[in-house]
């Protein structure tokens, strides 16, 4: 199974077009999708913020990829409200929809008003809101007074089969942890070493299910162009935690990126012009164990991207569709 989904970035695109690029997607040969799920973009320069829940209907609808979504539940969501769309998607679309669970982003999160956890508490909360999912997918009726809290909660609509629940973890620490609970790993791009180091730990934890790569990379007909994309579109998104989850506003992450060069972005976006190191590269991801890779062209203009790949590096990989969940 070589699973290639296509990246459905709301936080760079708007929503119309985008669903006109996971569309054409499909027929270029990607084998599955999924979508961030950001209130805030990280630069001005993004500047986009489409819902992903409702985005998903849409492509879940007009496409025949299984899609997945990053959120976190416990501040800007609710997780019964969480287990609510997750249970309504999953009744709809059979097998074709999983969601990762993660601890957030202040960016996102801190509209609320609420307070910004520490990244303890918001690791417990995560947890707590796991278990809430979960029960309310499986038809409890749910009271939770912890750091979060439920009153009674119940959904009458329920899927057939619950979905994945996945962890998204950068670190091999939160992968172990996640293992307890996730039924799939799902991390970003690194140095090799790192994810190998990421994988083994979520393993060696005990945990199962697929291991999922998102991949930012960067394409264009020459080295130049490529790299101006990358810098010009992801050169705020290059800081690692904590800096990342705690930064509150996107001018703030245009300050921090305006020292940032483009050959540091190199460092989190995989920038080439060749075609085939692209190939390269991938299935070097296959064989260091990835059972499904998605695919982030970080450029806002997504056409040229997906029929390159189209052409001249999926046909390299083979790549099949996801093996449906059934129980």
């Amino acid at each position: 199974m070589t699973v290639i989904g296509f990246h459905c970035s709301h936080e760079q695109i708007n929503p119309a077009q985008l669903l006109r690029d996971v569309q054409r997607a499909e027929q270029a040969g990607f084998t599955a999708g999924m979508s961030s799920d950001h209130l805030s973009p990280w630069s001005t320069r993004q500047g986009e913020s489409g819902f992903a829940w409702s985005f998903l209907g849409a492509a879940l609808a007009t496409t025949q990829l299984p899609f997945g979504v990053v959120n976190a539940p416990g501040q800007r969501y609710h997780p019964a409200i969480v287990a609510q769309a997750i249970a309504t998607l999953a009744q709809m679309f059979p097998g074709r929809f999983w969601a990762a669970l993660g601890s957030g982003e202040a960016s996102n999160e801190r509209v609320t008003g609420a307070e910004w956890p520490r990244k303890d508490v918001r690791d417990q909360r995560l947890i707590e809101c796991v278990d809430i999912i979960r029960r309310l997918l499986g038809g409890e009726e749910v009271s939770h007074s912890g750091l979060v809290h439920v009153n009674r909660a119940q959904l009458w609509t329920l899927p057939e089969t619950i979905p994945d629940l996945v962890g998204p973890a950068v670190t091999a620490e939160t992968a172990a942890r996640h293992a307890a609970w996730a039924d799939g790993l799902i991390t970003v791009n690194q140095p090799r070493d790192k994810l190998a180091k990421v994988l083994d730990s979520y393993r060696d934890a005990g945990g199962r299910g697929p291991a999922r790569l998102q991949i930012h990379l960067s394409w264009a007909p020459t080295e130049d162009q490529a790299l101006s994309i990358a810098h010009d579109q992801w050169r705020s998104n290059v800081f690692d935690p904590p800096v990342c989850w705690d930064t509150e506003t996107v001018e703030a992450f245009d300050v921090m990126g305006e020292k940032v060069t483009p050959e540091h972005v190199r460092q989190s976006v995989r920038v080439s012009d060749d075609l085939a190191q692209h190939a390269q590269w991938l299935q070097e991801d296959l064989e260091q164990g990835w059972d499904e890779l998605y695919l982030h062209f970080v450029g806002q203009e997504q056409a040229g991207f997906i029929d390159a790949f189209g052409e001249h590096v999926l046909p390299q990989l083979n790549p099949t569709a996801p093996q449906a969940v059934t129980a």
